[in-house]
Formats: C-alpha cells, sequence, structure tokens
C-alpha cells in the first residue's frame, strides 16, 4: 500500500528519522510539563479553576495550552504572550520606520525582531503572572496554598515566566532540529490533547440515548466535510502571472520566465476570530458591573453563545477584521516596487502604481468570500451545539481550533515531503503536491 511505502521511504531517510524524533521528544516534554503544578498548591483542589475555564476567554486560553492554565501548571501561560508579543512587533513594523528598516534587513533584521520579541515575551509575563496568580487565589480555597503572600507571588510568578520561556525555546528547538513550526505544533498539540477525551464524552452521551450511534456517524461525516472545506480555505489562492523581462549577462540569459504570485484567498489565518472573540467578551464585561435591568439584558445576550445576535456580531467583526488584518500584513505597493525592481511586470499592467492598484484590487476582490468563508467556519460550533453536539467536541466544528490544526498539519506534512522529494522518492499523494500556509509572523497561529 502507497501509505506503508511512504512510512518506509521516510524511515529510510537519516535526517528525516531524526527530525521526527526530536520533535515527538519535545512534544513529549512539552505534554509532561504541562502536568507539573506550581510548587505550593494543592492539586487535588483546582476543581473551582477547571469550571472557570470551561467557556470564554480564558477556555481559549487554556485549549491554546492543552489544558495547562486549568491544571495550575508551570507552563500554565503556555505559548500565548510570545504570540501575543510577535503580534504587538507585527503591528509596530507598520507604524514605526525602525521597524520597518529591521523587516528590509534580511537576516540580520530578522535577528533583531526575534530579540526584542523574547524581551517583550518577558515583560507581558511578568504582569500576566501575577495575574494568574490573583486568579488562582480568587477560584482556590485557603487551603489550596501551602504558603501564601508576596513571597508565594513572586516565586510563582519566576516560575510562570521560566516555564513560558521553556515553551518558547521548546518552539524554537523543534523548528531548528525538528520538522515542522515548532511554535504552531506547540499549540496543535495543546488543542489535540483535548480531543479524545471530547470523542469519548460525546460518544458517551450519544449512547445514552436511542439510535444514538447513528447520529454520532452522522457528527463523523460532517466533521469530515468541514475539514475538507476548511483545507480549501487555508489553501486557497489566487495566482497573478508575472512575466519577467530576458537580460543577458556574459553568455547567460536571465528572466525571460513567467512565474506566479500566489495571494491568500485567507491571507489573514486565525487571527481575525481571536480578535473578534476578544472583542465580544468586553461588553459582557462592561455590562457585568453595570446594575441596570437593560445592562443585565444586554449581557445575557451576548453570552448566549448559540444566540442569533452573538453569532451575527461575532461573524460580522470578524469579515472586518479579516478585511483589517489583511491590509497592515499585505503591501501591494512593496509587490509591486519589488516587482518593478527585479524588471518583472504583470502582463497587460504598467509597472509602478498601475501594478499597485491591480494587486490592491484583487485582493479586495477575494478577501470578502474569504472573510465570509472564515466567519461561517468560526461559527460553525454554535450550529453543531444546536443541533445536540457536546460543547466540547462541538469546538473541533470550527473556529479557532479547527484552522490551526488544519494549518499546522498541511505545514508539517508539505515538510516531510520535500525532505522525500529532495531525495526522489515519491511524495505523500498520487497526485499533486501538498501546499502549506505561505507567509508567516503571527498570521501563522
Amino acid at each position: 500500500m502507497k501509505f506503508f511505502e511512504t512510512i518506509r521511504n521516510i524511515w529510510k531517510i537519516e535526517d528525516l528519522k531524526s527530525r521526527i524524533l526530536t520533535t515527538l521528544g519535545f512534544i513529549l516534554i512539552y505534554r509532561l510539563g504541562s502536568f507539573v503544578v506550581i510548587p505550593g498548591i494543592d492539586p487535588n483542589q483546582l476543581a473551582n479553576l477547571e469550571a472557570q475555564t470551561s467557556s470564554g476567554v480564558l477556555g481559549l486560553l487554556n485549549m491554546f495550552s492543552g489544558g495547562a492554565f486549568s491544571n495550575a501548571s508551570i507552563f500554565a501561560l503556555g505559548i500565548m504572550p510570545y504570540i501575543s508579543a510577535s503580534i504587538v512587533v507585527q503591528l509596530l513594523g507598520i507604524a514605526i520606520p525602525y521597524f520597518q528598516r529591521l523587516q528590509r534587513e534580511g537576516e540580520s533584521g530578522r535577528r533583531r525582531i526575534n530579540q526584542i520579541t523574547r524581551y517583550l515575551t518577558v515583560v507581558i509575563l511578568l504582569f500576566q503572572a501575577p495575574g494568574y496568580i490573583a486568579n488562582l487565589h480568587a477560584q482556590l480555597p485557603d487551603t489550596a496554598f501551602a504558603t501564601s503572600g508576596w513571597g508565594f507571588t513572586v516565586t510563582s510568578t519566576i516560575i510562570l515566566t521560566a516555564g513560558s520561556m521553556f515553551v518558547m525555546w521548546l518552539g524554537e528547538r523543534i523548528t531548528d532540529k525538528g520538522i515542522g513550526n515548532g511554535i504552531s505544533l506547540i499549540i496543535m498539540i495543546g488543542i489535540i490533547a483535548r480531543l479524545p477525551f471530547a470523542v469519548v464524552a460525546e460518544f458517551v452521551s450519544r449512547l445514552e440515548e436511542g439510535g444514538g450511534l447513528v447520529m454520532l456517524l452522522i457528527e463523523l461525516v460532517v466533521l469530515f466535510f468541514v475539514f475538507a472545506g476548511t483545507i480549501l480555505l487555508v489553501q486557497g489562492t489566487r495566482r497573478v502571472p508575472v512575466q519577467y523581462a530576458k537580460r543577458i549577462v556574459g553568455n547567460k540569459q536571465y528572466g525571460g520566465v513567467r512565474q506566479y504570485i500566489p495571494l491568500k484567498v485567507n491571507a489573514a489565518g486565525v487571527m481575525p476570530i481571536i480578535f473578534a472573540q476578544a472583542i465580544m467578551f468586553i461588553p459582557i464585561t462592561v455590562a457585568g458591573f453595570a446594575e441596570s435591568e437593560a445592562a443585565t439584558g444586554f449581557a445575557a445576550t451576548f453570552a448566549n453563545f448559540t444566540g442569533f445576535w452573538y453569532n451575527f456580531t461575532f461573524a460580522l467583526l470578524i469579515i472586518l477584521f479579516t478585511y483589517f488584518y489583511t491590509a497592515i500584513t499585505i503591501n501591494p505597493q512593496q509587490m509591486a516596487e519589488d516587482m518593478k525592481r527585479n524588471g518583472g511586470f504583470i502582463p497587460g499592467v504598467k509597472p509602478g502604481k498601475k501594478t499597485m492598484e491591480f494587486l490592491d484590487s484583487v485582493m479586495s476582490k477575494i478577501t470578502l468570500p474569504g472573510s465570509i468563508f472564515l466567519a461561517i467556519v468560526a461559527i460553525l460550533p454554535a450550529f453543531a451545539m444546536l443541533a445536540g453536539v457536546d460543547q466540547t467536541f462541538a469546538q473541533f466544528y470550527g473556529g479557532t481550533s479547527l484552522l490551526i490544526l488544519v494549518g499546522v498539519v498541511l505545514d508539517t506534512l508539505q515538510q516531510i515531503e520535500s525532505h522525500l522529494l529532495m531525495r526522489h522518492y515519491d511524495g505523500l499523494m498520487k497526485s499533486g503536491r501538498i501546499k502549506g500556509r505561505t507567509g508567516g509572523g503571527a498570521a501563522m497561529y
């Protein structure tokens, strides 16, 4: 069979085999660390914390950390502070000339940006870690703490900061020594860790109903089609042809070939959903402090995750943020200038300003269907819950978790296939090649 032949080919390549085993080893270290509780906390009294992280923003953080957040683990803050720092640095690259200059300096600029991102991560952690400790004191009984006071807060802050920096280091080592993007893999592993429990919970709940197994089979078939549609969204591109002029240097001819610029249908990745989810919890929080009856009714409307107004507003915000994030990450003017500098042009379009306007027009046209499809994927879990699917299992029908899973798996498989093709083996598919996500930065997460 093709599958077993591919496994044998992978095992024959020593470098690829070593990279895969190294990746699995680092992932195992990360998963073991997510169960190591902060010293001084009784792990048997975390029920209130687990209940708090069942939904909302804290539920999202708990999902990204693979359950470490609800375990009061040394990895509780996970990789999210690093991603937050990456987003901030990426946004600074739009407004501040210093960061724009670093982005154009190639490898040296990239190293400097990475260094700044790490420093900013530590700063974010020094604010988030005491907040997490304060939340533990608010949620857990006093008997759950062996010690208290500033000594416990300071030592726990150091431990949480060191834990997140170690997780970041693991991600970088996976990228360098393993296979795939390490940071993305760590997030994906945290999401996948919840999948077996979600499937078992759904299976048990369906067994208690008459004809439940038939419904479970229908749910799995629908989930398969949702995965297929999400793959189309992640891989969808509009290829813009670029012709390069011929140049004669000595006895060699350069250029004169046609290439393509792959413009992503969903260039913003998963970021619009994350931004929209953060915004959606602001009015609920504000209304929670108000005592008027109108504010209470408003909070109840937007606290209903399966309600019409919540999902309508959520989808609208995703569409708006998709346009916003695409606008700040894709620069048609820079693309047009680089194309002109290298002697390239789009057939039928004048170089310079006309090329910029053409690329901007194409991005605007393909972003609309991409943003609508992204919004549909984001609200699919609400439809799944309305159909009777367990809330934990319904999260895999769409939203952030599904997009991250699909994107990271495609990226990793593409790298494995590249190793196979480089050594003259067949790819992972009988026809065609696997395409991963293009681009980088925070949009990859």
